[in-house]
């Protein structure tokens, strides 16, 4: 099919032919009004002539927004709410879908409770360290009683008064006393450090829970379009389950494949022209912004990204376009019908009232014309090869 369109410059119409096989990467003429010129025929054959021409690259591929993700469950649950249609806008943050979860709720007053509970263990009168604070004072006043007694024994000693034995058996009562306030101390400090260990771990598991619970409340990461949606209310939904596909609404780009032959001819920065049968009468005007490195063997293409710099079809997710990658521009070159060619350089031409073949240098061709870069003039007569 043959479409005109201007080329986004007042008064320059552009012809461009758009090729459907998409395994053929095909180059393309583009004329200037100024300059067309149709090859001169005549009954014997054609003569080269001269024109402005641009060469391109076919290329075809889909549109697609910037920012897509697809959004997915962090959480166990059944899906309670559906917020959103496709093709609806929506905001950044925005509450997409809420799940139920008698398990999170669970968990999470769980949490609460053992944190409640930790925190008033560590109170000052609470009943955990209450007993061991009497133990401590318990262990005090023995210790007092032993270190009187232990003295006592010993002015009794040294004045006769006293054995031996009950002497060293003060001092032990005493020793034993104090050993037992020093592990009664100790005792007390290690459980305050547990319990305060305590609150903050379950803290730490409160805030989780809270976290979990939230994410049975799922929300969007961008602003921009609902273009799929996967669950309905009151299915089961797992950590990792596909939720919806959303992305830009108004961010847009080409992805599109270029076959293998022509890829050394891509480079960022060239001018695309693209068109879609949606918008049976309008082009699109886009940029090259990303070359891919990586050959796709299914179908032997490149990918290549290109950002429309004008106008932007509306956001329907994977969008047919055909395009033409502009490669080169040349100025005034010597051209041929294609169908003239045979084999992959040959021609016929009159020389001197006969058929004669010879070879041509080619440049650019595109499906119905080829510059000539050597072999012929202006003023060649070419034959048909039939």
């Amino acid at each position: 099919m043959e479409n005109k369109y201007t080329s986004g410059q007042p008064g320059l119409p552009v012809a461009i032919r758009m090729y459907p096989n998409k395994w053929m990467a095909l180059s393309l003429l583009v004329l200037t009004a100024s300059v067309v010129v149709t090859c001169n025929r005549n009954d014997e054959g054609v003569s080269p002539t001269y024109r402005d021409l641009t060469e391109a690259v076919y290329a075809s591929g889909n549109v697609y927004p910037r920012n897509e993700y697809t959004v997915t469950a962090d959480a166990n649950g059944i899906l309670e709410q559906r917020l959103i249609n496709e093709g609806d806008s929506i905001q950044r943050n925005q509450l997409l879908f809420v799940l139920e979860s008698n398990t999170e709720d669970a968990r999470r007053a769980a949490a609460a409770t053992a944190l409640r509970q930790s925190q008033a263990n560590l109170q000052a009168n609470s009943p955990v360290l209450a007993e061991l604070e009497a133990q401590v004072r318990n262990a005090r006043v023995r210790l007092a009683n032993d270190s009187l007694n232990y003295a006592r024994f010993q002015d009794l000693y040294r004045q006769n008064a006293t054995s031996r034995a009950e002497l060293e058996r003060a001092e032990l009562n005493y020793t034993l006393s104090r050993n037992n306030l020093r592990a009664q101390l100790n005792t007390l400090a290690r459980t305050r450090d547990q319990l305060r260990l305590d609150v903050a771990n379950n803290r730490s598991q409160l805030v989780s829970t809270i976290e979990a619970d939230r994410s049975t409340r799922v929300r969007s990461l961008v602003e921009g379009k609902v273009y799929e949606v996967y669950k309905e209310p009151g299915e089961v939904v797992r950590p990792g389950d596909q939720l919806a596909l959303v992305g830009s609404g108004r961010q847009l780009y080409a992805q599109l494949a270029v076959d293998e032959s022509d890829f050394g001819k891509i480079r960022v920065g060239q001018s695309v022209v693209i068109k879609t049968d949606v918008y049976a009468d309008k082009v699109f005007n886009a940029r090259v912004t990303k070359v891919y490195p990586k050959l796709n063997r299914t179908d032997q293409s490149f990918r290549v990204d290109a950002e429309f710099t004008g106008a932007k079809p509306d956001a329907y997710y994977g969008l047919t376009v055909e395009a033409n990658i502009i490669v080169s521009q040349k100025q005034r070159v010597l051209t041929i019908p294609k169908s003239y060619v045979f084999g992959n350089d040959s021609v016929w031409i009159d020389q001197n009232g006969k058929k004669q073949k010879i070879r041509i240098v080619k440049g650019a061709e595109n499906f119905d014309l080829v510059e000539v870069k050597g072999g012929l003039t202006e003023k060649s007569v070419v034959l048909s090869a039939e």
